[in-house]
């Protein structure tokens, strides 16, 4: 299932943003997934998307894909490569520095800055069906301290991309929409209600 190849462009709408006529039903079984464990999920600011290379095995130190120098920050993501296998720095990254990474499927790379929001600032994930669209959307419901948070830094990056990050490999790099107030929201664009399920459930730490 290539998840990221459907949801990179993805844009993130807040239920009581600009585009808050986007509402979902959601389905009856299986579509919500509780945060159990948030350890392994950290939301981080996209810096630098880069395209993929061809698959290889992932290198690269975790100081250089660490670093806060921007040249050497470049010359860590050209030098990645991305494979579907282990990622040495898996898990073991500092969230307070920057990262350098790849998604998981398609092998885009990305400069992320540190991470701002952990999963443990998520209460659930879902998959909804869109009744204006027909087509499937992911809820995000956060905690009262991460809605604040996450509510500040929308407010001040519209326009920008966030990536949610899996044991250091992006789930999805969505693009905020508007300023996204009240703890609810939403992921939207083309991609199936299996899909769907599957990054929400991936969300929720699994």
């Amino acid at each position: 299932m290539r998840i990221l190849g459907v949801v990179v462009a993805l844009v993130l709408l807040g239920v009581t943003g600009c585009q808050s006529d986007v509402s979902g039903k959601p389905e009856p079984d299986g579509d919500e997934f509780v945060v159990k464990d948030g350890s392994r999920l950290r939301f981080r600011p996209v810096l630098t998307e880069l395209p993929p290379r061809p698959p290889g095995p992932a290198t690269g130190s975790a100081a250089n894909r660490q670093t806060t120098d921007p040249a050497e920050q470049q010359a860590a993501a050209t030098a990645l490569d991305c494979s579907k296998g282990p990622d040495p720095l898996d898990g073991g990254d500092d969230p307070a520095l920057p990262l350098i990474t790849c998604d998981r499927e398609e092998g885009t790379k990305y400069i992320l800055g540190p991470a701002f929001l952990t999963g443990a600032d998520l209460s659930k994930a879902n998959a909804q069906l869109d009744s204006r669209s027909g087509g499937t959307i992911i809820g995000l419901s956060f905690t009262p301290a991460g809605a604040k948070t996450w509510a500040d830094w929308t407010a001040a990056n519209v326009g920008k991309q966030v990536a949610m990050v899996l044991k250091t490999r992006v789930l999805t790099a969505p693009m905020i929409q508007s300023a996204i107030t009240g703890g609810e929201t939403q992921i939207s664009g083309k991609f199936t209600l299996p899909e769907a399920r599957q990054l929400a459930r991936d969300i929720a730490g699994g």
